[in-house]
């Protein structure tokens, strides 16, 4: 006889067999939790009406959920940018910037990839530009072939980390915390990881100068001038373009939503300034456009909203939209928006698969207990709350050898998300305990990028390197990386002001001693009149 208590652990051996066959992952999550949910009907432990949460948590918390129309926008964003020519003109000009020195190849690679990562944010548009634009050059250059995949591997996956990253939108909208909050937290530990993997690039042109070289003065065609406009070509778009997406969102001045609007144009724009049959009038107007939004902000920031005001940004918004119609009407550019268009509808919909599969899968699982179980088997653990985040962190890096950040945030999170904000509340304050834990597993699951068996980084690695590139030299190029971000992940545990540093400070006010004092007004006496008969 199956009792009550027996059924949460068998649920999740179900789940894991039932993906084990290789079925997808969203409706595996829909059978396994109906199944269960009529079986725990047919032993009686909830009623068929306890199912009709299903439906309405689908509805009220999926199908409405504003803060997840921001995922098809920044898809569509990261789409655009990543054929667009972008990356090469930053990887070529960064290149030859760091050229003269040892590991400068590399350096270029680690910071295009941390700006690219700030723009784009999706891996697989990331190490399959970097692979095809810098793997060649490094080759040619006499870089070792196992640094040169870990390379290009790794700083691909920091996109997963560096906002506006859709890993970071998703973790926000499962813990229930603001997405501007979950940023903040994630520049700490993002910056240090691009240190982390800049300073093992230096010690091993210490230890081992021959597998990182400078490139030959002779293969460097710029220098001076033009090599610093190329650089800051490339560079200066891309911080506008950051500051019109994380900064209007961080000011409050905008949702993550309309941030997200805003990047989805704003990678238009660039990709019709980057493309060769962008012409000089269009130039001028971009320039127009550019001036009188400065104009707009000083404006705005000196005096009130305007007539000048409004003025500016009707010529800012006039020079954007004729941009977007010659970026249509160029026939590359439109085929571009067309595929952006694509893979953003394939991969919200697989989002939205995945988040009713998981809805009807924690319904179920809440309704046999299987919430108390979790929390009794996590709360029990040796070592309290270091005890708790090693367990946590050691489950999610092994889960990740088997399911991608999505599976793990729309099924684990919301398991586990009460559990640690019990637990981690006295050590970094209930406002800061989930966002130090939902950025501390994203460092975590930038790993499921690199390890076997389905490191994905490594599969799109793999499918565009040259046939000379052994996959060995993939997989074993890509272990020191996976140590130094796992070093990432000790540091966020040990050190949580790397994530907590930039949070806004709770203030601490004794309600008990607050006064509000009212002035007295001294009014004039009523008159009310004559009495009348």
């Amino acid at each position: 006889m199956i009792t009550l208590e027996m059924m949460p652990p068998l649920m999740f051996g179900g789940l894991v067999l039932a993906m084990l066959i290789g079925f997808p992952v969203a409706f595996t999550l829909a059978a396994v939790g109906l199944s269960f949910g009529f079986l725990a009907i047919h032993l009686g432990f909830f009623d068929l009406n306890f199912l009709q949460a299903i439906p309405g948590r689908v509805f009220g918390s999926v199908l409405s959920n504003e803060l997840l129309l921001a995922i098809p926008f920044f898809t569509f964003m990261g789409a655009i940018l990543e054929r667009c020519g972008l990356a090469e003109d930053m990887l070529d000009s960064m290149g030859q910037l760091f050229g003269p020195i040892r590991g400068g190849l590399g350096y270029s690679v680690i910071i295009v990839g941390f700006i690219l990562g700030a723009i784009t944010g999706t891996v697989a548009a990331q190490v399959i530009a970097m692979a095809l634009i810098s793997m060649p050059v490094m080759i040619r250059y006499g870089y070792n072939m196992r640094y040169i995949t870990g390379v290009l591997a790794a700083s691909g996956t920091i996109t997963q980390l560096v906002p506006p990253s859709l890993v970071l939108i998703v973790l926000a909208d499962q813990l229930g915390k603001s997405v501007g909050d979950m940023y903040l937290g994630a520049w700490g530990p993002s910056v240090f990881q691009i240190m982390l993997f800049a300073g093992y690039t230096f010690i091993l042109g210490l230890i081992k100068p021959g597998h990182v070289p400078p490139v030959p003065k002779e293969a460097r065609t710029l220098t001076g001038w033009p090599l610093w406009k190329k650089c800051l070509m490339g560079i200066i778009p891309s911080a506008v373009l950051i500051f019109v997406v994380l900064g209007t969102m961080m000011m409050g001045l905008a949702t993550p939503t309309e941030a997200g609007a805003m990047g989805a144009v704003g990678a238009i724009v660039l990709a019709a300034i980057h493309h060769k049959d962008f012409t000089s009038t269009d130039r001028k107007i971009l320039i127009t456009g550019v001036i009188a939004a400065g104009v707009g902000t000083i404006v705005a920031m000196m005096m009130s909203e305007n007539l000048i005001f409004k003025l500016a940004f009707a010529l800012t918004y006039l020079a954007v939209a004729w941009i977007c119609i010659r970026a249509a009407r160029i026939p590359d550019l439109r085929d571009l928006i067309t595929q952006g268009y694509q893979s953003t509808m394939r991969l919200t919909c697989m989002v939205t698969f995945i988040l009713i599969g998981s809805t009807c899968f924690s319904v179920v699982f809440l309704g046999v207990s299987g919430g108390v179980w979790l929390e009794h088997l996590l709360t029990s653990l040796p070592g309290g709350v270091w005890g708790f985040l090693i367990f946590i962190n050691l489950f999610i890096f092994f889960l990740a050898f088997f399911l991608d950040f999505f599976e793990i945030a729309f099924i684990i999170l919301p398991m586990i998300a009460p559990i640690a904000q019990k637990i981690l509340a006295p050590v970094v304050g209930p406002d800061a305990a989930l966002i130090w834990f939902g950025v501390m597993l994203c460092v975590n699951m930038q790993t499921s990028f690199l390890h076997p068996p389905f490191g994905f980084a490594l599969f799109y690695l793999r499918g565009v390197a040259p046939k000379e590139v052994k996959s060995s030299d993939i997989y074993w190029g890509a272990m020191p990386w996976i140590g130094l971000q796992l070093i990432m992940v000790m540091l966020v545990i040990i050190f949580p002001i790397t994530v907590t540093g930039l949070l806004d400070k709770p203030l601490n006010v004794d309600l008990d001693k607050v006064k509000i004092e009212v002035p007295q007004i001294e009014l004039p006496p009523l008159d009310l009149g004559p009495p009348q008969k």
